[in-house]
């Protein structure tokens, strides 16, 4: 893509982004007690005595939330430590009981790694992973149901998470917004993260911080808590930048600090200066032991691996002949691109990607339905692909059919019986169609033979008209030109 660079009239200056993702981990119990993860329950049912900090309660590591954590691992091409530990991070928060949040700190579980983010021009970028560590979230504080007080709903805390921390290696809001999109289609795909953060299971922290167009230096940064879309993210990046620059420009500092992202404003304001490392005391975890995993545990994971989006659209390209835009537009949801694929099987898959994007989709938003519950089944959405490629109906049929489809999910070679719509192709029947056309508009006719042969486009869609959209268009193309010169 073209470089982003913010200009002003004392100078150019470069973004550089980190991000720090937040993903709850995908499992049926929190990562150090038994209480459910079910989203959605009343507040302070799903609780623990471990999750509510009572004294004497000790933690016992949930092992699926390890399997989440290294199948995530291995699905951002990342290293897999087999030692990592588990550490206190101390600080005092109502939502917060215990007064310390297990976590990872200088031994995390997975180590560095990389995405590929492809963006608008049709470039790409390499964004390296700096970590990912799995610690264990805190509660919710509930600020809006009095003017007087604040709620704790603790459902959420010990609810397990990883923590993917990137490298600075982001130069744009759109390289921060394609990365998102990206980590939520792998973890989607992997099944770790269901990634919906209007639902707060993925929270994205940003670091921003700017220098001088062609420097190298890193400069202060600030940090944006909890963005939680990839559209807010974008816009914090840009109005904080901007910000920055402002500050330099009149001779100020940057100070390092948390701060909060309005999206109704689109501004950022100061949460509080923020804490380094030593601030948080950070000790080893004395109630849990070092996490060491065996070569043949990382190794019964990496058998479970699936197929993930950048080969998934890479194959799309190179063996079903799609563009690199329709393949990643199929392969961002996996829902999406297993449905494209049945739907394609013993068919012409460029014609079921243009049906899927264009009157597919168009349905579903109309319906306001998630893909699982297309009323029109991916083995019907190739039949009536296969009826348009034997010319057994025309294109402008077929939308008619796929529209009674969408309402009743019928077959479409059922619908194209009943309703009489087979593609007419008896030369003999569409002829004696034309000749009827030709007779009854000799003054066209006329015009047509004076030198206005565009005329003959108008007598296919008459000839069209009468026979209801039946009549094989190419075959009408060929008659009418050749009555009409006769």
């Amino acid at each position: 893509m073209a470089e982003y660079i913010i200009e002003t009239a004392k100078g150019k200056w470069e973004v550089v982004v980190g991000l720090e993702i937040h993903c709850q981990i995908i499992s049926q119990s929190k990562i150090f007690s038994g209480a459910s993860t079910e989203f959605g329950d009343d507040p302070n049912i799903n609780v623990s005595f471990v999750d509510a900090g009572m004294p004497g309660m000790l933690p016992t590591l949930n092992m699926q939330c390890v399997h989440q954590a290294v199948k995530t691992g291995l699905g951002l091409n990342a290293k897999i430590n087999k030692y990592s530990e588990f550490s206190r991070k101390n600080y005092f928060y109502a939502d917060l009981p215990s007064g310390y949040q297990i976590t990872q700190f200088r031994f995390p579980i997975v180590g560095e790694g990389s995405i590929r983010i492809d963006l608008s021009d049709g470039s790409s970028k390499i964004i390296g992973i700096e970590r990912m560590h799995i610690e264990q979230d805190a509660g919710k504080s509930i600020h809006d149901l009095s003017p007087h007080k604040s709620f704790i709903d603790l459902n959420r805390a010990g609810v397990g998470l990883m923590e993917i921390v990137t490298k600075p290696d982001f130069r744009a809001p759109e390289e921060a917004g394609a990365f998102l999109r990206k980590l939520r289609s792998i973890l989607r795909y992997l099944g770790t993260c269901d990634g919906n953060m209007d639902e707060g299971s993925m929270r994205c922290d940003v670091n921003v911080s700017v220098r001088p167009y062609g420097s190298d230096e890193l400069r202060t940064r600030c940090e944006m808590k909890n963005v939680n879309s990839v559209k807010f993210v974008m816009q914090a990046i840009e109005n904080e930048a901007k910000r920055h620059i402002e500050v330099y420009e009149n001779g100020g500092t940057i100070c390092q600090e948390t701060r909060q992202f309005d999206p109704v404003t689109g501004q950022t304001k100061v949460m509080r200066k923020k804490e380094f490392a030593h601030d948080y005391r950070y000790f080893p975890e004395p109630d849990l032991p070092p996490l060491v995993l065996s070569d043949e545990y990382i190794n019964q994971i990496k058998k479970e691996m699936i197929e993930l989006p950048d080969a998934k659209k890479q194959r799309f390209v190179e063996t079903l002949g799609l563009t690199p835009y329709d393949a990643a537009v199929l392969c961002e949801n996996k829902e999406v691109a297993d449905f494209f694929e049945k739907a394609a099987a013993g068919h012409d898959a460029k014609k079921v990607a243009n049906w899927m994007m264009s009157d597919f989709f168009a349905m579903l938003n109309k319906k306001k339905l998630d893909i699982r519950q297309s009323p029109v089944s991916a083995e019907n959405l190739g039949k009536l692909v296969e009826l348009i490629s034997k010319e057994v109906i025309s294109g402008k049929i077929a939308k008619d059919v796929f529209e009674i489809m969408s309402e009743t999910g019928d077959n479409p070679e059922k619908i194209v019986e009943e309703k009489g719509l087979k593609q007419v192709t008896d030369t003999g029947a569409i002829e004696a169609i034309i000749e009827q056309v030709i007779a009854s508009n000799p003054d066209n006719v006329a015009a047509y033979k004076n030198g206005k042969t565009n005329l003959a486009g108008w007598f296919v869609g008459q000839t069209l008209k009468m026979s209801q959209g039946k009549a094989n268009p190419a075959i009408v193309n060929k008659l009418v030109k050749e009555k009409l010169d006769n």
